[in-house]
């Protein structure tokens, strides 16, 4: 089956149509869906500038991680669902898209640098100082981590014009 095909299909289904039809549904989700985002985008700066040393610099690494991580995870959960929402609704307009595809591979990779990755630090100071040294190849990994998340902002914002 191809994606068109299955976006056709996708789109004839009740709940498609549901979606789409009822008037508040996906203004609601993409007010959600952009709420969501900025917790994401501000938790990734705050916590890729301490890893560069530019922000909260007199903090531990760890308690700026323990504070924004958290708020990344449930954001992301909550884009994962919205999106999901959003691409049932109109299915041709994102499955089809070049942008939506490169934006979600975005996603995937920096998703799991930032949670994995800076995680792995996290518990690595778990039972002993909580000042730790940031290598200097982290240091360079958050700054293209937050140029990724800038990319994934506007592969998202240009999906519509695409």
């Amino acid at each position: 089956m191809s994606m068109t095909s299955f976006s056709d299909w996708l789109y004839a289904t009740q709940f498609s149509t549901a979606l789409r039809e009822t008037t508040w549904v996906i203004p609601n989700l993409q007010t959600i869906h952009i709420i969501a985002i900025a917790v994401v985008i501000g938790s990734a700066i705050a916590t890729e500038l301490r890893m560069a040393g530019i922000f909260a610099t007199d903090r531990p690494l760890p308690d700026v991680l323990h504070r924004y991580l958290p708020w990344m995870k449930w954001a992301l959960v909550v884009l994962l669902l919205t999106g999901a929402l959003l691409v049932i609704a109109e299915p041709g307009r994102t499955l089809n898209n070049t942008l939506f595809w490169i934006k979600m591979a975005l996603v995937a990779g920096a998703s799991l640098v930032t949670l994995r990755a800076r995680r792995s630090l996290v518990l690595a100071t778990a039972g002993g100082s909580s000042a730790i040294t940031v290598p200097e190849a982290s240091r360079g990994l958050s700054w293209l981590m937050l140029l990724v998340w800038c990319a994934i902002i506007f592969c998202g914002r240009f999906i519509a014009y695409a």
